[in-house]
This record gives C-alpha cells, sequence and structure tokens, in this order.
C-alpha cells in the first residue's frame, strides 16, 4: 500500500511517500525543506511568525505532491519545537488548513520508539545484540535502546543543534569558554539519559539526522551529499570525534563552502556536531571500549512514521 509522512522538527520539515510491502519501504518521494519552525522557541516559548510561515509554505508545497501521488493516507508528526511552543495551536490550524490533516505534537517517547524502528528497519541486526539509536534533532535528542525482540528503554532530552547553537555557541567560530559550558550542558543531559537508558549494556550504536550524516559526510570527505555513501556507514569514534572538532572550529564560511552541507545546516552544525561527539566518546568509555565505532542510518523517524500509516490502515508490516 501506498503511504505518506511528514516529520516536522525544529529545523526542517520532512516527507515520505512510500509504498509497503512486507514492512519494506520502496521511495516514492522523500523530500527535506529547511524552515527553523524552532527558531527563538527556547527563549520565547513561542513559534515566531516567519517561521510558521516558512513552515506552511512547504506544507502547501508537500500538499501538492500528495495529490499527484494519489492522496496516499498521511500521518504528520511534529516534534521538540511544537512541544515547547506556548501558541502551538496556530501551527495545528495552520496545517489542518493546507493539508487536511491534523498534526500530532507527539510525546519524545514516542519520537523516540519511532526513530528506532525506521532506523532498524533497514539493518541487519543479529540476536542478542543492544542497539542505541540516537536521533539528534534541533530542538531534542532522543536514546533509545532495543534488541531484536523489541524496545529496553528510552529517553527523550531537551538537546538539539538548534536549541544549543542559540544557548551557548554565538561567536564565529565558538570560543572556548562557550564550548566548554555547551559540553558541561551536553554532559548533564547524557546523565539524564543514562539514568533511564542501559548505555553500558549497548553493543552497537546507530546515529540518525542531518547533523550526523553531515559528520559522516565531513569524515568522509565527500565531493557532495550521498545518501547511499552514508547510509551504514561505520566511522571508529577517533575518525567521529576529529571530524565533529573540525566542524566546530571552522567558521561560517568555511562550513557554507564544504560541497555536501546543506545551507540550513550551515549555522547549527557546530553545535550538532559537539553533541555526537560527547555521545560517542560516553558511549566508548561507558562500555569498555566494546563500542568503538558508530553507524550512520539514512533512515530514521520519518521511515518509523510511514510504517506506522501501513499498520494503521491494516497494511501491518
Amino acid at each position: 500500500m501506498r503511504t505518506a509522512a511528514i516529520d516536522c522538527g525544529t529545523n526542517s520539515i520532512r516527507l515520505l511517500i512510500a509504498d509497503v510491502e512486507d514492512g519494506v519501504l520502496t521511495d516514492v518521494e522523500r523530500l527535506m525543506r529547511v524552515v527553523r519552525l524552532g527558531e527563538g522557541v527556547d527563549a520565547t516559548g513561542r513559534l515566531s511568525d516567519a517561521a510558521l510561515e516558512r513552515t506552511f509554505a512547504a506544507a502547501e508545497e508537500y500538499a501538492v505532491l500528495l495529490g499527484k501521488h494519489g492522496s496516499p493516507p498521511v500521518r504528520f508528526v511534529a516534534t521538540s519545537a511544537s512541544r515547547d511552543a506556548e501558541n502551538r495551536q496556530d501551527f495545528v490550524d495552520g496545517i489542518r488548513a493546507r493539508l487536511g490533516v491534523t498534526p500530532e505534537v507527539i510525546s519524545g517517547d514516542e519520537e523516540a520508539r519511532l526513530s528506532f524502528e525506521g532506523a532498524v528497519s533497514v539493518l541487519a541486526t543479529a540476536a542478542g545484540e543492544t542497539v542505541l539509536v540516537v536521533d539528534l534533532g534541533g530542538g531534542s535528542t532522543e536514546f533509545v535502546a532495543g534488541t531484536t525482540d523489541g524496545l529496553l528503554a528510552a529517553r527523550s532530552t531537551d538537546m538539539g543543534c538548534v536549541r544549543y547553537t542559540e544557548r551557548f555557541l554565538q561567536a564565529d567560530p565558538p570560543s572556548a569558554e562557550q564550548i566548554g559550558a555547551m559540553e558541561t550542558e551536553v554532559g548533564r543531559m547524557l546523565d539524564q539519559a543514562a539514568a533511564e537508558v542501559p548505555l553500558e549494556r549497548v553493543t552497537r550504536v546507530v546515529g540518525v539526522a542531518g547533523s550526523i550524516t553531515t559528520v559522516t559526510a565531513h569524515a568522509l570527505e565527500l565531493p557532495e551529499y550521498s545518501a547511499s555513501r552514508l547510509h551504514g556507514a561505520e566511522l571508529p569514534v577517533a575518525e567521529i570525534t576529529a571530524a565533529a572538532s573540525d566542524l566546530l572550529h571552522a567558521t561560517r564560511e568555511e562550513r557554507a563552502a564544504l560541497p555536501y552541507m546543506h545551507p540550513g545546516r550551515v549555522d547549527v552544525i557546530g553545535a550538532g556536531a559537539l553533541i555526537w561527539k560527547c555521545i560517542v566518546e560516553r558511549m566508548a568509555a561507558v562500555t569498555g571500549g566494546r563500542v568503538s565505532a558508530a553507524v550512520t542510518s539514512e533512515h530514521d523517524i520519518l521511515d518509523g512514521i510511514a510504517l506506522s500509516v501501513a499498520e494503521r490502515n491494516g497494511g501491518a508490516p
């Protein structure tokens, strides 16, 4: 059956139209628009008029594509920025008017579950292996651990590349003091995650979302952004650390010149890179070096949403 999924996060809004057969997704359309819905939300608690207009414009574009592909059943999921905003009803009403679907402002736990299901749906996982999926977004980062038998635990943290850029990394490039303050806060968020998710039991780490794919592209020195090169790429922790540090200390101009850098990610990739660096270093430490690398996945919450649409409509994977 044909399904559609829309994921609206703090930084981007993404559309997936896919055919689902026996739990396998075949892409028909997969698009991303950087709309920065969460711009300023950490400080003001509100979605700005400009951010809403950018998001509504993308929704109108997606409405046309959905009609072109037969108007399949669609699930629209909104995450961190919408959870935090006091005027989120304006967002909900605007999306409903343009797409005819009511956005689900989901909890962090639901976000984590969908991210895990999307990421592992296309990765071979061995019996007994404990996988940690890390979904590093603009306003939040989800940590979810599971095995082939299902989920073990999940934690959503208020830590993301947009939120932490606005809160900590104002200089270009960021100062040592700004980086140090952010590292302290990332450490506190990792402590929160570790209190609920058995990080020490993890045997494999899988990272999803744009900050992680961009760090991986930088480590691989890709001549352009290539989803096929990035998906499934496994990098040693040391290489991730080096690539992340390079992006963190680069100027905005230097980052913008990189051939795989999305224009909408230029100003927030430093924070995203630092978060990912701290996570993989923590995982290597708490597992005694058993986790010495991390895998990048191009499949994430968007795929999980599409699979859930199929399940809801009788095409259970």
